[in-house]
C-alpha cells in the first residue's frame, strides 16, 4: 500500500512538472509565466520528495531538509523576482 502512495506522489509530481511548462507557450507576460512555472515546479518537486520519503523512510532527515529548503528557496526567489520587476527598485 505504501508503494502505491509513493508512486502516486511521484506520478503527481511529474504531472505538475509537465503541467507547469504549458503556460510558457502562451502569450501572457513573462512574470505570469515565471510564477506559474515556479509554483508547478515547487509542487511537483515537493510531491516527488514526499513519494521518496514514503519509499525510503530511512532517509527522512535529508528528505525533510530538502522539503524545507525547497519551500524557503522558491518563496525567497519569488519575492526577489517580484521586487526586481517593479519600477520602485530602479533609479532611472
Amino acid at each position: 500500500m505504501i508503494d502505491f502512495f509513493s508512486y502516486t506522489c511521484i506520478g503527481l509530481g511529474l504531472f505538475f512538472w509537465f503541467w507547469g511548462t504549458f503556460p510558457l507557450l502562451g502569450k501572457r507576460s513573462l512574470l505570469f509565466k515565471l510564477h506559474s512555472l515556479s509554483v508547478a515546479d515547487t509542487l511537483g518537486s515537493m510531491s516527488i520528495i514526499i513519494g521518496l520519503l514514503l519509499k525510503i523512510p530511512s532517509r527522512w532527515p535529508l528528505l525533510i531538509l530538502a522539503l524545507i529548503s525547497l519551500a524557503i528557496w522558491n518563496t525567497v526567489l519569488g519575492y526577489v523576482l517580484a521586487y526586481c520587476s517593479t519600477n520602485e527598485g530602479s533609479h532611472e
